[in-house]
């Protein structure tokens, strides 16, 4: 483009994309899909949820005020503090990162938008809906009551634990569904979706944390998920997985609870972490010192997390050589933290910091955390942790990490980022006044009850007698818990004022050096104007006049001349161009198909199995709607002028498209789900010298075998089709595809029939059951793969599948990798492997 634009060109060209991206009005504007309004809504709905498990905590420190006091019932306490736990873990801590990130990355990358608009914007409404389910239950009385982390056996009686029990497996079983979503969604944007020139060690430092803490959560979710489905096969149907009458053991959910739980606390962290990494350089107006360590101390921290989570079994029983290796690796991860904290210190030393409001939060949360980081080392040494276990001094270091670590960070990039989202500024007075309140009144509240707990007083108890200790120490804890909510009051009113009560904010009002300040228009709907070239870390302080240059539309993209949304999809290592990707528009279909899949489970939790069936199958025909108008769309033309003389084409497949890196990464979550019930079976095959039991009947090797024959022949008629299809040969590769449907349904039915057939009874023992859920498991995968592989057939004689045209046999041949190693997989570990050991 020329130096001097043409400005009526410029205004055209700006108008048309503002049409394709606008913000649909009225009863309308739910069927948003942008990320710039899913984003608000993702915050807002986290941060009530937030308010909501702070009201119950209150509730709990007036009860603990004094002693023997009657505020609250014990089953009503039971509650409260479950639901808190359960709140601020599932409801916000993990949602507000996901909120954050969905909000300010397609600017921060770039981009017009995350590359699955409509795949956020059903997050969000399974999100909203479970959340609304499991936290409205304490208005019926309902609310589970077996603490957050649901130990068995207290909870896996449903008599004795009422539908609370099934209220918080179901309905968070859901909300994980959306957690996946939205990590699926982030990691393919920042992999995929930055702008050229923006190799992967330029990318921003919240870009890291981000691809880092998604990752975890494909690992560290899917244990909970598995975990869960045991549970509730427990609950529902009396499977005796955790029930060592019949060869369970309740430990087997502490493993897999705790797999996900401590991984958890740093996908918690590391976010808040990461607003920190933008924060610090911006106030010290020099770029981070020592990028390279900070990421290598991320990445370390979260590799190290998942080999921590035994440490809150230390008074189980383990052996001394697991609670050696647990207690080092506990030590170990607060070298990588400590890297990322004196990187901060620093940054802040080499430049000249501007202490404004995010500062100030920034510095209270590195004090808060660290305290709280040296308690953790404290509890990781396995005899201090037999003396502190399950006291008040764990709850005093738990909050103190969390509190330092994420809550602060958080509030310091909401001063940060309400200038870019809103176009206003938050007040100067009202954030000091917020922040010496919830600071002051933090210390006061749980500072004590390190005290409290070292003095013997145990967690989760509604009340306790006078003269033990106790007494002041509780009573101060609970004036300080009522300052800290004083000041999240504060907080609350200077973000819920009316706009024009505060300040409009100028544009990059901090003087940033990365791009998400570049548009400076929040009004704008589309994550960036044009698509820029990006040479540095910090382009709008190393490449100059680049905000104005993309302002005036002088890089890609600049116009929307076909009147669709696009934007540009890049190589993963070094960011060149590959495509223009279109993106779908506005639609209420997630928000159906968050509905009814959000229904089924919901009607399970009240045993309505009809109308669990008709609510999932009606879900599932949504989402194929979805599929079929949303995605793979073909394009009007092969390929389009992109600006800066690049042509680009408008269709890709296979590892080149965004889909099949969605593909990829779901079945790497999925797999690890599966894993988690492999690893149930060889649990118990560890500790259980009978198992399989002598007298267990099945499942025999014949049907696994040809379960697993079937499979491998499904596979394999897949990629001949995969490959026919290429050569030109649509019509064979489509004939292809049903035989490997037949030949999927043959293997599911082998698999189902093994412990049917030789009287494998999932009620009898642990054996049968796992048995009987690994087949399950493994049916309901083939069974998936043969409906998109009717998906399919239906694409090809529709005539949206062909040789040039073939994401969806690309996507689906992708799936079937994967579901063939399940079903080999439990085919070996059910048919074969008691033959290894002598059972069966």
């Amino acid at each position: 483009m020329s130096e001097a634009p043409d400005q009526a060109l410029l205004a055209a060209q700006e108008d048309r994309l503002r049409r394709v991206w606008e913000t649909p009005g009225g009863w309308r504007y739910w069927s948003a899909v942008n990320n710039t309004e899913v984003g608000v809504w993702y915050t807002a709905t986290s941060f009530f949820f937030f308010l909501f498990a702070g009201v119950l905590a209150l509730i709990m420190r007036g009860q603990l005020a004094v002693p023997d006091n009657d505020l609250v019932s014990p089953g009503l306490y039971n509650q409260l503090f479950t639901l808190h736990g359960t709140m601020m873990m599932f409801l916000f801590a993990v949602p507000i990162f996901e909120a954050v990130a969905i909000l300010i990355l397609p600017q921060m990358l770039a981009a017009r938008d995350l590359p699955f608009p409509r795949l956020s914007a059903f997050g969000y409404w399974c999100f909203l809906i479970g959340g609304v389910f499991v936290a409205g239950s304490i208005f019926f009385n309902a609310a589970p009551d077996g603490g957050w982390f649901m130990y068995p056996p207290l909870t896996t009686d449903p008599e004795f634990s009422g539908i609370g029990a099934d209220i918080w497996l179901l309905g968070l079983s859901f909300i994980e569904v959306a957690s996946i979503a939205a990590a699926v969604e982030l990691i393919v944007g920042v992999l995929k979706c930055r702008p050229p020139g923006m190799r992967i060690n330029l990318i921003p430092l919240y870009c890291w944390y981000v691809l880092i803490v998604a990752g975890m959560i494909l690992f560290a979710f899917p244990p909970l998920i598995a975990g869960d489905i045991l549970f509730e096969m427990e609950r529902l149907f009396n499977w005796p997985f955790f029930d060592p009458s019949r060869g369970g053991d309740p430990i087997l959910w502490q493993h897999l609870f705790w797999i996900f739980g401590h991984p958890e606390v740093y996908i918690i962290f590391l976010p808040s972490i990461a607003l920190l990494a933008m924060i610090v350089p911006t106030f010290a107006q020099r770029p981070i010192v020592g990028y390279g360590w900070i990421v290598l101390a991320a990445v370390g921290t979260g590799f190290l997390s998942f080999g921590l989570w035994a440490h809150h079994m230390f008074t189980t029983g383990l052996p001394i050589v697991s609670q050696g290796f647990f207690s080092a690796a506990s030590e170990a991860v607060a070298i990588p933290t400590g890297v990322q904290i004196f990187v901060f210190v620093a940054t802040m030393l080499a430049g000249r910091v501007v202490f404004a409001i995010p500062m100030l939060y920034a510095t209270g949360a590195l004090a808060i955390f660290v305290f709280g980081g040296l308690t953790g080392v404290m509890v990781a040494l396995a005899p201090f942790d037999w003396q502190a276990h399950d006291s008040y001094f764990v709850v005093a270091h738990l909050h103190y990490t969390l509190i330092g670590g994420m809550f602060f960070p958080l509030i310091a990039g909401v001063y940060y980022f309400y200038p870019f989202v809103m176009g206003r500024m938050l007040s100067d007075r009202l954030g000091k006044w917020a922040f010496w309140l919830m600071f002051t009144g933090f210390n006061i509240a749980f500072l004590p009850m390190h005290f409290t707990g070292l003095r013997g007083m145990p967690r989760r108890v509604f009340t306790y007698p006078e003269g033990l200790g106790f007494d002041l120490l509780n009573l101060v804890s609970t004036l300080g818990a009522f300052v800290m909510a004083a000041g999240v009051l504060v907080l609350t009113w200077d973000l819920v004022r009316p706009l024009n009560w505060k300040p409009k904010a100028p544009k990059n009002p901090w003087n940033a050096g990365t791009l998400e300040w570049a548009e400076g228009d929040p009004e704008s709907p589309w994550g960036i104007r044009s698509v820029p070239i990006i040479e540095s870390r910090y382009p709008l302080w190393d490449q100059p006049d680049l905000a104005r240059k993309i302002h005036e539309g002088r890089f890609f993209l600049p116009d929307a001349e076909e009147g669709k949304r696009e934007t540009m999809v890049t190589t993963v290592l070094d960011a060149e161009p590959l495509q223009v990707l279109r993106l779908p528009g506005n639609s209420f279909l997630p928000m159906l198909a968050a509905v009814f899949v959000g229904g089924s489970f919901i009607a399970a939790t009240f045993h309505w199995w009809v109308t669990t069936i008709l609510s999932g199958v009606i879900g599932i025909g949504v989402i194929m709607v979805w599929l079929w108008t949303g995605t793979s769309m073909i394009p009007e033309k092969r390929e389009k002028n992109a600006g800066l003389g690049t042509v680009l084409p408008l269709y890709a497949s296979g590892p080149s498209s965004v889909g099949w890196w969605a593909m990829f990464i779901t079945m790497v979550g999925d797999g690890t789900a599966f894993g988690s019930l492999v690893f149930s079976y060889f649990f118990y095959w560890t500790i259980r010298p009978d198992f399989p039991p002598p007298d267990a009947t099945g499942p025999g090797q014949f049907y696994p075998t040809l379960a697993a024959i079937l499979a491998l022949l499904a596979w394999g008629l897949m990629l001949l089709a995969r490959t026919r299809n290429r050569a030109g040969h649509e019509l064979k590769a489509l004939f292809m595809v049903m035989g490997s449907a037949f030949a999927a349904l043959g293997s599911g039915a082998a698999i189902l029939w093994a412990p049917y057939v030789t009287g494998l009874e999932p009620t009898r023992d642990s054996y049968d059951a796992t048995v009987w859920v690994l087949a399950i498991w493994t049916a309901v995968h083939l069974g998936v793969g043969v409906l998109m592989q009717g998906y399919c057939v239906a694409r090809g004689l529709a005539g949206k599948l062909s040789a040039r045209h073939d994401i969806d046999l690309q996507n689906v041949t992708l799936y079937w990798h994967f579901a063939t190693i399940t079903a080999l997989t439990t085919a070996l570990v059910t048919g074969l492997f008691p033959l290894a050991v002598g059972g069966g």
